[in-house]
């Protein structure tokens, strides 16, 4: 927990929540704003309202120069192509106005550094007063590039890394070389620190910082620990592990939640207890009473903190997050911004792109508070949606056009992301 984000709230007549200006306008807590409220034991959980842009996800390519076991090219049929550069000062202009500067995040389904004006893109938007993020699979992170990116002032370079020996990099990422991508991360630590390297401590707090994000599978998961190990000795500070999304039957082999999602490991059942658990060592004596109580579908609390919080929240909306691709279009996350077929629980799902418009035509803001976006965004919020996931699976789980609960096109039921078993950075 960081203790310096908790602060004192005066309570004014009638209940009312006073804010701190700076607070409520990070959040969007404007006059007249709907927000869902949560209530937990002791707790009184508030979201931001679905009315606050915060994170822009910018797609500048489809194209990649990899071809990766994990990549959804190997399923689908869509167009590859790059932002062009009025599309993109559509964006920028539909983000001039914002107060503060929403996070404007680089990527999607391509490699965001094959984009030759990526470089521009950056300080442009940082020239909003933007923080900026950017994931790279590491191969085209040039001594040049390094400079670049920092001179353009990026807060934060992500980097895709699925192995941790050059063998089992290579058998994932076909096409690229661990030595080399490691070499170039070297570089762009070296390139950060300036004319003096900076003591150990600092050198985390320096920007850009930089992130990794590990694709976990049962061919790598082994290399996880090697992983950190090698994050630390070029200055990751942060690490994201996320599963596999199976885009081919072959990958389906390769998961690490099948019997997570039955076992009641991520949703309790109605029958369930709350169990509250101290602090333990995680030990063959701890090991499987903890395992088996997890798989009987209680809610179970560890030091205060549940571990089936991620249910049903989808982590795009809660951030207040949208996406723009690589031609414009806007979708309301990652996921629906393309066609793709994956599968769950062996069922193949074709799974259609969701489009509230395009910045060629409409302004990004007037895109992004038109009605039928709004009502989506409070709908995800709610999420009360088929437990597709969970259930086993029907017909219905084919496409994202309609659930068992009248819900309809899309839906997001069968969504991985929002069950936390999927993530993005």
């Amino acid at each position: 927990m960081n203790f310096q984000s908790r602060r004192w709230i005066e309570i004014g007549e009638g209940g009312k929540l006073l804010f701190e200006e700076a607070l409520a306008a990070r959040y969007g807590l404007k006059p007249g704003s709907r927000v869902l409220v949560e209530e937990r034991e002791g707790e009184l959980r508030i979201f931001q309202p679905v009315s606050h842009l915060a994170k822009v996800y910018i797609e500048p390519t489809n194209a990649c120069n990899l071809q990766c076991r994990t990549c959804v090219r190997n399923s689908w049929d869509e167009p590859i192509g790059q932002m062009s550069r009025a599309t993109f000062d559509r964006i920028v202009e539909g983000l001039r106005n914002l107060s503060p500067a929403p996070l404007v995040f680089f990527g999607g389904f391509g490699e965001p550094l094959s984009h030759p004006d990526i470089v521009e893109m950056v300080a442009q938007m940082k020239s909003l007063g933007a923080p900026v993020e950017l994931i790279t699979n590491g191969t085209l992170l040039t001594r040049e590039k390094s400079y670049q990116l920092v001179e353009a002032g990026l807060d934060m370079l992500w980097v895709s890394l699925d192995g941790a020996t050059p063998e089992s990099y290579a058998d994932v990422r076909l096409g690229a070389a661990l030595p080399e991508v490691l070499s170039n991360l070297t570089h762009f630590r070296r390139v950060r620190w300036g004319d003096y390297p900076p003591t150990f401590f600092f050198d985390y707090h320096l920007k850009p910082r930089i992130g990794v994000v590990f694709v976990a599978m049962k061919r790598n998961f082994a290399d996880l620990p090697a992983l950190l190990r090698i994050g630390n000795q070029f200055g990751a500070s942060r690490f994201l592990v996320t599963n596999v999304l199976p885009y081919t039957p072959e990958m389906c082999d390769e998961i690490l939640y099948g019997r997570a999602l039955t076992d009641g490991l991520y949703r309790p059942t109605p029958w369930g207890v709350r169990v509250e658990l101290p602090r333990v060592d995680w030990s063959e004596v701890t090991e499987g009473p903890l395992l088996d109580t997890l798989r009987r579908g209680h809610s179970m609390v560890l030091a205060g903190a549940a571990l089936d919080e991620e249910n049903d929240r989808c982590p795009f909306i809660e951030r207040g997050a949208t996406a723009i691709g690589w031609d414009g279009s806007v979708s309301p996350c990652l996921p629906l911004l393309h066609n793709q077929i994956t599968y769950l629980n062996e069922w193949e799902r074709r799974l259609k792109r969701y489009v509230v418009g395009n910045v060629n035509e409409r302004n990004l803001l007037d895109l992004w508070n038109q009605p039928e976006y709004v009502a989506f965004r409070e709908r995800v919020q709610k999420f009360d949606f088929a437990y597709c996931i969970f259930c086993g699976g029907c017909h219905l789980l084919e496409t994202n056009e309609e659930d068992c609960f009248g819900n309809t096109f899309p839906v997001c039921g069968g969504c991985l992301w929002a069950q936390g078993v999927i993530r993005c950075p």
